[in-house]
């Protein structure tokens, strides 16, 4: 048996991240947008429970095992919300999210940041799509003439 292929338009778009690769999602997916708001609250908590472990840690192997460990908790965390297919590791340059850039902000802080506008805007995208969507099956009751 042949098999067939079904294609349309799924609303997935390509972003190429720092020339490392290609992110693919739906900016306006709002199930997409709400795991990204929960990742914006999980990776907050992740950094906090990140230095607080620290602060009991002595020597430089300790510390790189700690981050490494909060690299690979915030990548996975990534994957869950944009797709197992993008490969976060590759897309970050290999880097540790938990890094701090030359702004003074971690990778996985600018990382988001840099995602946000994206996001918010094709939930916007959506909002007005589903507001006329409703517009147009309005249908008021005729008042009639008198």
């Amino acid at each position: 048996m042949e098999q067939q292929k079904i294609l349309f338009d799924d609303g997935v778009r390509e972003y190429e991240v720092n020339g490392n690769g290609i992110l693919r999602f739906h900016p306006g997916d709002p199930n997409l947008y709400h795991r990204f708001q929960q990742l914006v609250q999980d990776v907050d908590a992740l950094k906090e429970e990140a230095l607080r472990r620290a602060g009991g840690i002595t020597d430089g192997a300790g510390a790189v095992a700690l981050l490494a460990e909060y690299d690979g908790r915030v990548k996975e965390k990534l994957s869950d919300v944009f797709g197992r297919e993008n490969d976060f590791d590759k897309l970050l340059g290999g880097v540790n999210v938990m890094a701090p850039a030359r702004n003074g902000q971690l990778i996985v802080t600018n990382f988001i940041l840099a995602l946000q506008p994206i996001l918010e805007e094709g939930i916007r995208d959506y909002a007005r799509l589903e507001a006329a969507k409703a517009a147009a099956a309005y249908r008021p009751h005729e008042v009639p003439a008198e």
